[in-house]
């Protein structure tokens, strides 16, 4: 194992502790961990406000044991695991046990029959989501139902991750740029109420109290032949050398929020879709 400390903004001196094998200069080159770093710092800064819950006995980052790490491709930092110790002078503790592996994107493709009257009745009925069936181990399934989505590599850009899966997962070819992230649009002005200042980014965080993924949820609505249609449900697709094994399932909007109920990004999509369409924002 490995110790050494580190200095970050205001904060100097912060014990690391590295598991056998984890070189430090890959740690630190981490980005979820920076990132990860730069909020919680930023945050705990926040308590300075007489207004805060935490004001009178602040909580301050002690220290970070690094417990797991798992390397993509034999080389690259992909998951982590490590445990924080987050106290104020009192030695009262917050939760701290933290999964890191990165920002995903979702992706709501929308599929209308061409010969549908826009803006007609028969238009609600008639919009369909492209779903993918694959194995999720984590889970416990080879079959599990869920909106397209993938992680973003460090460098990449979300419009540019969630255009890049559509073309390998659905066999769509978009520019990003005709892409709507439905996250944005919610998160993008003062009126949520949600606390700005902490930095977080405008994004669905499916389990905030264990893993630091945010997912903004993108959408992109096409009108196609109604015979193509059919060419969706069943499509086998996904990256086999990456051992994506993946087929697509077609459903209704109105009944995405049953078809996918076990997964959080549907969910997500159905609550932002209907609400950004109440508001004229979509």
């Amino acid at each position: 194992m490995a110790s050494f400390n580190i200095n970050h903004e205001q904060q100097s001196d912060i014990p690391v502790t590295l598991p056998d094998g984890l070189e430090k200069a890959t740690f630190l080159a981490f980005a979820p961990f920076q990132n990860w770093l730069s909020t919680v710092q930023r945050s705990l800064k926040l308590q300075a406000r007489p207004t805060h819950p935490f004001n009178d006995d602040p909580y301050s980052l002690r220290s970070i044991t690094v417990q797991s790490y798992d390397l993509f491709g034999g080389s690259r930092l992909g998951f982590l695991k490590f445990k924080a110790e987050v106290s104020n002078t009192a030695g009262e503790s917050l939760p701290a046990s933290v999964f890191l592996r990165g920002p995903s994107v979702a992706m709501l493709v929308i599929l209308i029959p061409d010969d549908v009257e826009r803006g007609s009745e028969a238009e609600a009925d008639e919009r369909h989501v492209i779903l993918t069936v694959q194995a999720r181990i984590p889970a416990g399934s080879l079959e599990f139902v869920e909106l397209p989505a993938g992680m973003v590599d460090d460098g990449g850009t979300f419009a540019g991750t969630a255009a890049k899966e559509i073309k390998e997962e659905l066999g769509l070819e978009l520019p990003s740029s005709e892409l709507t992230c439905m996250s944005d649009l919610a998160q993008g002005d003062a009126s949520t109420g949600l606390p700005a200042d902490e930095g977080l980014p405008a994004a669905m965080y499916p389990s905030a109290g264990g893993c630091d993924e945010h997912i903004p949820i993108y959408m992109h609505e096409r009108r196609v032949p109604r015979e193509q249609l059919k060419d969706w449900t069943g499509k086998l697709t996904g990256l086999r050398d990456h051992g994506e094994k993946i087929t697509l399932k077609l459903v209704k909007l109105k009944d995405l929020w049953k078809e996918g109920a076990r997964d959080a990004k549907c969910l997500a999509a159905v609550a932002l879709w209907e609400g950004l369409r109440r508001e004229g924002k979509i």
